[in-house]
């Protein structure tokens, strides 16, 4: 795998935007995470919230429960981590001053720019994909209607049943009732 499919694979959607994660960054500059976020939180004006964002903690559960590539000792970290746009990736080599910094961006700015490119050619699938769920999210829809509708039925049909039983009882009784024969006649008196 080259570094450039390396990078990509690093390459999150959250919020909607591309980003890369904090640790991945640091792992790919050869420094420890928190001297990344030093550097960071002494800069920030040149991250402004289109640069960088902080993911809140249901954003890192729902990241850290779909993505296996995490590394074990960060799934459970109680600190959010900082997720850069391809902007503030490249801020982030005028922050770390590197020649390895620079190197690095090089070649994340090629993975984003690989990325974006491979996104437009492929629009018309990826339209697809959209148009497929949507025809999902329908047919659960109608799925979720026709069940109610069927539980709908399976109830009025249960009263109706219900009803002929009790009508059918009433009727037995009634056949009981009407089943011993009136005595016809004189009927004497002995007393």
């Amino acid at each position: 795998m080259s570094d450039i499919e390396v990078i990509q694979h690093k390459i999150y959607e959250i919020r909607g935007v591309r980003v890369m994660l904090d640790f991945d960054l640091a792992i790919l500059y050869g420094i420890e995470n928190k001297r990344l976020k030093e550097q960071v939180r002494r800069n920030t004006e040149r991250f402004p919230e289109y640069f960088m964002l902080e993911l809140s903690k249901e954003e890192w559960r729902q990241l850290v429960a779909i993505c296996d590539q995490i590394p074990v000792n960060l799934k459970h970290s109680y600190a959010s981590p900082y997720a850069f746009t391809e902007q503030g990736v490249a801020m982030l080599s005028g922050v770390l001053r590197s020649q390895r910094a620079i190197e690095v961006n090089i070649s994340i700015m090629r993975a984003f720019v690989q990325t974006r490119q491979f996104l437009i050619q492929n629009k018309d699938i990826l339209k697809s994909i959209d148009e497929l769920k949507l025809k999902i999210i329908q047919l659960e829809q109608f799925g979720d209607d026709t069940l109610s509708a069927i539980n709908d039925l399976s109830e009025d049909t249960k009263k109706e049943i219900d009803d002929i039983y009790i009508a059918l009882s009433e009727m037995a009784s009634k056949k009981k009732e009407l089943g011993k024969p009136n005595p016809i006649g004189f009927v004497k008196n002995n007393q």
